[in-house]
């Protein structure tokens, strides 16, 4: 089963990475908060490398630090170019997460636990 990381970045300023392991990338979305019931905002970001799921410490050309927030495991359930929903198995976090776009911006939320 592929793994899963949410990361807390303090550069450019302080927001998550979730990072989903795809063969040997990890998609990433900057999320502006940490993902329960309410709808954050999401950024889609360029592919990061795996290393990243087992990192913590100074990030690489002075972009701050990273902390792990919560890692796990996950199950893609949809993945369409609107819609990426997947059900995450972490420590805390357990439930089927929502990555949709509304409009021109992308939203994260915990959609069922």
């Amino acid at each position: 089963m592929p793994r899963f990381v949410i990361l807390q970045h303090d550069h450019p300023f302080p927001h998550h990475d979730l990072m989903l392991e795809a063969g040997a990338v990890l998609r990433t979305w900057r999320l502006h908060g940490f993902p329960h019931e309410d709808e954050v905002r999401a950024e889609p970001l360029g592919d990061h490398r795996l290393a990243y799921l087992d990192y913590e410490g100074p990030v690489s050309g002075g972009r701050g630090r990273v902390r792990r927030e919560e890692a796990g495991e996950y199950t893609l359930l949809a993945d369409q170019p609107d819609l990426v929903r997947i059900e995450l198995i972490g420590r805390r976090l357990r439930g089927v997460l929502e990555l949709r776009r509304q409009g021109h911006d992308w939203v994260a939320e915990i959609v069922s636990a």
